[in-house]
């Protein structure tokens, strides 16, 4: 029987090799712009043949290894992605998400109640509930109709874009950094919680000190902006407690809009501000008026997934949960050292619960049965790329953590970083997010390796693991990938360059202030 062998070359030596495919990633997408998915292919069989050649790992093992990770990309990771895609298409079909965002966009003619309302916590809506550039989109684009600048409107739902990327798209980069380091989801969601709750609370403010230039801006809206923060912190963190990933930066972010729709409605800025360069009579403001059924059934997909969420919820409903769960079925393919049987549940799972939900609300909408062949088949052509690139990057992870690479990083990194490692964690997170323009992806890769070097240290593997997502949060804004989608979205093509300087500062800011939080909180040991 195969026994991983450890530091074939020394410690140093042996981390510098294993860290090679990760280095291919770093240098193929970030330098050379490699389409990822051919990207993530080749890095697959560049660990493969590392693992085979270094490693002395068996080539049944090392077959079996990516095919463990292959499944696991498909099922549930792939599959919540999907069902995520699919259901945003449906709204799109059905004109359902139109009426949303007319909606967002009637509130208020003051630009900085637009941008609390449409970037911070429309946004955040559509982050956590499809995620994949959505969130950066179609903000844009609204603030843009709206009378923003359009560079100004990409950068600011750049920077809106942070945190709510951790429990992005029904809370995949959770449910995929349990899975891939092997901890406890609940325990996880509650760490990448805490994390993320003191840059809630500051980003809102940030985004109008940001927009207006000074602390004077803030007048008339400073309240309203820490609403938004409270009302998304609170309600997220109380969801990731009691229910997991799944609906916490989506019910964070639906109070949060209810928050500045009130706090507006009751105690208006008494002097509504715009941008120097507008006309005092200009009002973008638009009268967008739909009935309270018609909003309830544009929102209808995602009220039904709170319902399932909630009805299947081994916390609330038990006897659902264990009768659903019984629906499962356990492979074993991997059978060498580290290997444990994936269970796959066909219908207790967030995919699944994210298509029924999408289905119900797309039929209410009144689509139709062809629509929605054509909306899958939209989706699935979609998604192509992003399959070959999921698929090929958690081979990768199960690779190089079942052939002793990932564990020789992390011993390596322990040595160099000792009891300081922790306010690094959350760097190697953005680093991911910047490479593959992913916080899933970026779990994917290191997800596994903060756990190992955590328990090297001897630190809270939980929570050192939590801070590779909500480090990963960070490098979402200075992505190549996202910044492409952003300039996209505004018609700013070619400004990608100016727009990267104008977001790297706060990038930077946010990292080492997590950084600084999370190494408080692992010192003191108060998680």
């Amino acid at each position: 029987m195969w026994q991983i062998v450890t530091h074939p070359f020394g410690t140093e030596l042996s981390a510098i090799v294993a860290f090679l495919p990760l280095l291919w990633l770093l240098v193929s997408l970030g330098v050379w712009k490699m389409p990822a998915h051919k990207s993530c292919f080749f890095a697959l069989i560049f660990s493969m043949a590392l693992a085979l050649a270094v490693w002395t790992m068996p080539m049944d093992l090392v077959l079996t290894g990516a095919l463990d990770g292959a499944v696991l990309a498909l099922w549930p990771i792939l599959w919540v992605i999907f069902a995520a895609i699919f259901t945003y298409n449906i709204t799109l079909q059905t004109g359902a998400m139109g009426k949303i965002e007319g909606l967002m966009a009637s509130f208020s003619s003051d630009r900085r109640v637009q941008a609390l309302l449409i970037a911070w916590g429309f946004g955040a809506f559509l982050e956590a509930a499809a995620g994949f550039g959505t969130a950066v989109a179609i903000p844009a684009a609204i603030l843009i109709g709206l009378g923003f600048n359009p560079f100004f409107a990409a950068m600011l739902c750049l920077i809106a874009n942070t945190v709510p990327v951790a429990f992005g798209a029904v809370g995949i980069p959770i449910i995929t950094l349990a899975k891939v380091a092997d901890l406890d989801v609940m325990r996880l969601t509650l760490a990448v919680a805490i994390q993320l709750t003191p840059f809630i609370l500051i980003i809102p403010v940030a985004l109008i000190r940001i927009m207006t230039k000074s602390f004077a801006g803030l007048k008339g809206v400073l309240g309203m902006a820490l609403a938004a923060g409270i009302f998304f912190a609170l309600p997220q963190l109380l969801v990731a407690i009691y229910m997991g990933p799944e609906l916490a930066a989506i019910v964070g972010a639906v109070m949060s809009m209810l928050a500045v729709v009130v706090y507006n409605t009751v105690s208006p800025p008494k002097t509504v501000w715009r941008f120097p360069d507008e006309a005092a009579e200009d009002d973008k403001q638009v009268r967008f008026k739909t009935s309270v059924r018609e909003q309830l059934t544009a929102w209808s997909p995602y009220i039904f997934l709170f319902v399932f969420i909630l009805g299947t919820s081994n916390v609330i409903c038990p006897m659902v949960s264990d009768l659903l769960g019984v629906v499962h079925t356990s492979l074993s393919i991997y059978s060498g050292p580290g290997g444990k049987p994936i269970d796959i549940a066909w219908i207790l799972t967030p995919g699944t619960l994210i298509m029924i939900g999408a289905l119900l609300g797309g039929f209410l909408q009144g689509i139709s049965f062809s629509g929605v062949g054509s909306v899958l088949k939209k989706t699935c052509i979609q998604l192509q790329k992003t399959t070959i690139t999921v698929v090929s990057i958690v081979a990768l992870a199960r690779v190089m953590s079942y052939s002793g690479m990932i564990g020789d990083i992390a011993v390596a990194l322990a040595q160099v970083t000792g009891g300081f490692y922790p306010f690094i964690a959350p760097v190697i997170g953005a680093l991911g997010t910047f490479v593959t323009g992913s916080d899933t992806n970026a779990n994917v890769l290191f997800g596994a390796l903060q756990k190992q070097t955590a328990l090297q240290i001897g630190a809270d593997p939980t929570w050192i693991t939590a801070a590779n997502t909500t480090g990963a949060t960070a490098g979402k804004m200075i992505s190549p990938q996202t910044i492409a989608i952003a300039t996209s979205a505004t018609g700013q093509i070619g400004m990608e360059g100016n727009l990267l300087r104008s977001t790297i500062g706060y990038c930077l800011c946010y990292t080492v202030l997590l950084g600084v939080w999370v190494y408080f909180v692992s010192v003191c040991q108060l998680f």
